[in-house]
């Protein structure tokens, strides 16, 4: 089951009794052990009924014990145990896995880790239980997901503001929920986040970012380009160089998918072979049309050269403002 799949199950108060979350995105894992805190136990029945344990103060007997409780004055009792990854000798719990409690909710959270498929622990939750693995989201994945979450909330984005926000905070969920909450606090139902939005709540530039970088790099427009690593340089704690050579390596590697794709003229078919916003197309049309296939291979080849300098790798102690000066030079003048 995916996310969305055990959230609806939830809502259909269709219950497990044991739900196995596992994964490197801990984002999806606290929203579904939350919906469960937040939902299956009237406020009443929580007092004795409702147990939040973290892995670290826990033994696998102690876990059991209280699994095989039964719950006092309610139909069911919940119990989540967070930091589970820290629990000793975790694949002990088949046993009570293979034959579990009805009346118990066991929600078991082991983060940044994965159990061993081929084990009992796995076919037990499998056979009995909910087991989920939560992936981190790639890069093109992340904006359509702001878009997503906001449209559950009656708001709307921008697509640049959406890959602001990506460019500026990656791939980790919460934080993008964190500095969502900054902008929408004030937005009213039924409007849209636009660059303006996240410059003023956010603290992003919305001419002085990776995106805007990228497009001007695309342009070629020399002026822009220099203004912007400029602002970097001026910053270089809001904008450490290996992310933006990062950047700069992930756009060039779609202008030569660009170039592999035969029909251009199909919107969608453009769209999904980038990973992008189909708002975003022309930028890497324009840019292909200015770096042609060998360029632009060259031009990712000379990136990684400055990843492995900016690492301290292949000798020299240039600062990381005279190479990205470089770096930049040498792609524009290609």
């Amino acid at each position: 089951m995916d996310y969305s799949q055990i959230i609806a199950e939830l809502q259909k108060k269709n219950y497990s009794p044991v739900y196995f979350l596992e994964g490197e995105e801990p984002y999806f894992m606290d929203k579904i052990s939350d919906f469960i805190l937040e939902n299956v136990l009237s406020e009443d029945e929580k007092g004795f009924n409702q147990s939040i344990l973290y892995g670290k103060d826990l033994s696998i007997e102690s876990i059991m014990t209280g699994a095989k409780r039964f719950p006092m004055m309610a139909e069911r009792q919940v119990i989540v145990i967070r930091e589970a990854q820290n629990i000793k000798n975790i694949e002990d719990l088949a046993p009570y896995i293979e034959k579990p409690l009805r009346s118990t909710i066991l929600v078991i959270n082991y983060k940044y880790k994965t159990i061993d498929k081929r084990k009992k622990l796995y076919k037990a939750v499998s056979k009995n239980g909910v087991y989920f693995e939560s992936k981190p989201l790639y890069d093109n994945q992340v904006p359509i997901w702001i878009s997503k979450y906001l449209k559950e909330k009656n708001l709307g984005i921008d697509p640049r503001a959406a890959q602001m926000i990506t460019d500026f905070v990656g791939c980790d969920l919460q934080r993008i929920v964190n500095e969502l909450e900054k902008v929408t606090i004030s937005l009213v139902p039924g409007t849209s986040i636009m660059p303006e939005d996240v410059e003023k709540n956010i603290g992003i530039s919305k001419d002085f970012n990776v995106f805007e970088l990228q497009k001007a790099l695309g342009n070629k427009d020399i002026l822009k380009s220099n203004r912007i690593i400029n602002y970097f340089i001026d910053n270089e704690k809001q904008n450490p160089l290996v992310v933006i050579i990062g950047n700069l390596v992930t756009f060039f590697r779609k202008i030569l998918i660009y170039h592999s794709i035969e029909n251009k003229s199909d919107r969608t078919l453009v769209a999904q072979k980038l990973g992008i916003n189909p708002f975003f197309i022309p930028d890497y049309s324009n840019a292909a049309n200015k770096y042609g296939l060998d360029k632009a291979i060259v031009i990712i080849s000379i990136m990684r050269e400055y990843d492995l300098r900016s690492k301290g790798a292949r000798g020299g102690s240039t600062e990381n403002g005279d190479l990205l000066r470089e770096l930049v030079y040498k792609i524009l003048h290609i």
